[in-house]
């Protein structure tokens, strides 16, 4: 009985390292489309947040048939059901990777009104997050989980930084103003992808050490 639930556990585990994986790869095709202008790669984030969608969905099937089958506790538990709690987490990464692509598309029409310098660093802030998320899963690492949420911290403060900046530009020049509010919800888009990779990270450290966050 306990080899059956190890390989299940392997199984589920290898699965979602390959949703962290699915959207650090969108955030970088996002990164390409509203950096780079390049409008056509947003089509194949569209085509990863499919495939992150079909992981969701199997992922929720499997763990939640191995709670009924092995009835795990403790650890194991905990295990299953952080990674079940996280799944929706982990959708929602995917679908603001899209909004992100969509609006940077939509950027890409016309001359950049600045350089991006606050959203490319919350890209690579929610791409360092995502990455020190994994390891953390995969190594049982309490401490990089941690680290990780603490991360959001900068996100959130890049993103009070351009919502003054942008309302700065309005306030200046109207005819900025469709822009600029396509900036802000890029920018709002990438806060939540932080919040989102905060929320698992915590339940990664929960799982590792059975001690919530206060």
């Amino acid at each position: 009985m306990r080899e059956a639930l190890e390989k299940d556990l392997r199984a589920v585990g290898a699965d979602f390292i390959r949703m962290f994986s699915s959207c650090q790869e969108m955030l970088a095709l996002s990164s390409r489309v509203l950096i780079d202008a390049q409008a056509h790669v947003a089509d194949q984030v569209r085509l990863q947040d499919r495939q992150v969608d079909a992981l969701e969905e199997r992922l929720e099937t499997e763990c939640l048939r191995i709670i009924v089958k092995h009835q795990p506790v403790a650890s194991d538990l905990r295990y299953t059901a952080g990674i079940l709690r996280s799944l929706t987490d982990m959708e929602r990464i995917g679908d603001y990777c899209v909004h992100v692509a969509e609006d940077g598309r939509l950027l890409a029409q016309e001359p950049p009104l600045k350089k991006y310098i606050n959203l490319s660093q919350m890209i690579a802030r929610c791409q360092m997050m995502l990455e020190v998320t994994s390891r953390a899963f995969t190594e049982r690492d309490a401490e990089a989980a941690g680290q990780a949420a603490q991360m959001d911290a900068d996100i959130d403060d890049l993103y009070e930084q351009t919502q003054r900046e942008l309302i700065t530009y309005m306030l200046e020049d109207t005819r900025t103003i469709t822009q600029c509010v396509t900036l802000l919800r890029v920018g709002r888009s990438l806060q939540r992808i932080g919040d989102h990779i905060e929320n698992v990270s915590e339940r990664v450290r929960f799982w590792v050490t059975g001690e919530r966050i206060a």
